[in-house]
């Protein structure tokens, strides 16, 4: 009884899976907070702090959920990576900006939209710097996730596009919350799904392909093993559940189910991978002499 205790502890109760509760919390009180009263403005108290507090927490939430994010995630890289993770952070961000910095300025990859004031101070007067520091928060569990269903040598093509739809589908569900719901950031012109145009998704399978290939480059083989890869599913699940929480309380079910099931798709694929080796190897062992 002891030891199932301890070893509870030891695999669940450590720092990362407290900072990962707390980052869950955070996601559902904001998801509670907007569910409740941005979707409901009649509940707000009519005062003039009240609508002062509203307006502040409506402006400050997002950027706090990409801040407690990178903190989570950045106390982990740290504890089991030392510094390893830095080089690739700085090309992701780079690379990142620069793809945002021209979309906003050019409309290339992802169509034509502009960010608005509420996710903070902009770089070149453009782009969020949050944004390319949310692409590093997704683009690293996207690639280790993507690296278990292939890897290997053989399997670099796989999951660098694996990687980048598991980047992609996160913008299913980001895009409609955070463009279609509030107003993060505006489409000039817009398309048919919740207002986004389908170039959009080219745009971010795209510029993931780049990022993964990054990721592949710059050895991060070599450092991401250290951390739990149920870890950083669980990171991703939770960052995914901030914009999911949003369109589900507004009830845009198509968003919803397109985005779940795109998700399913990379686990059905895993499975049968998996299943198909496994007959492999027993086909394999079946066919070995077992003695004179």
């Amino acid at each position: 009884m002891n030891r199932s205790v301890r070893r509870f502890g030891e695999t669940v109760l450590t720092p990362e899976w407290g900072g990962l509760g707390l980052f869950l919390l955070f996601t559902f009180a904001a998801v509670l907070g907007y569910g409740v009263f941005a979707l409901n403005p009649s509940l707000i108290p009519d005062s003039d702090s009240a609508r002062k507090f509203y307006g502040l927490s409506f402006r400050l939430f997002a950027q706090a959920h990409i801040v407690v994010g990178t903190v989570v995630l950045g106390l982990v890289l740290v504890l089991r990576t030392g510094v390893r993770w830095v080089p690739a952070f700085l090309a992701v961000f780079l690379v990142s900006f620069l793809s945002e910095f021209l979309g906003t300025g050019y409309g290339f990859p992802f169509g034509s939209y502009e960010y608005t004031g509420l996710l903070g101070y902009k770089l070149g007067g453009r782009v969020p710097f949050l944004i390319p520091v949310s692409w590093f928060l997704m683009a690293l569990p996207s690639w280790a996730v993507a690296h278990v269903v292939f890897p290997g040598a053989g399997g670099l093509w796989g999951r660098v596009l694996l990687g980048a739809y598991l980047l992609t589908v996160w913008d299913l569900v980001l895009d409609p919350a955070m463009s279609y719901l509030t107003p993060y950031w505006v489409w000039e012109s817009t398309g048919p799904f919740y207002g986004m145009p389908w170039v959009n998704l080219a745009g971010w399978l795209g510029t993931g392909i780049v990022l993964m290939l990054l990721l592949e480059w710059l050895g991060a083989r070599s450092w991401s093993g250290r951390i739990s890869l149920p870890w950083l599913a669980s990171y991703y699940a939770v960052s995914f559940l901030m914009p999911l929480g949003m369109v589900l309380a507004a009830g845009l079910w198509t968003a919803v189910i397109v985005s779940l099931v795109a998700l399913l798709l990379p686990w059905l694929l895993y499975v049968t991978r998996r299943s198909a080796r496994e007959m492999t190897s027993g086909a394999v062992s079946a066919q070995e002499p077992t003695g004179p």
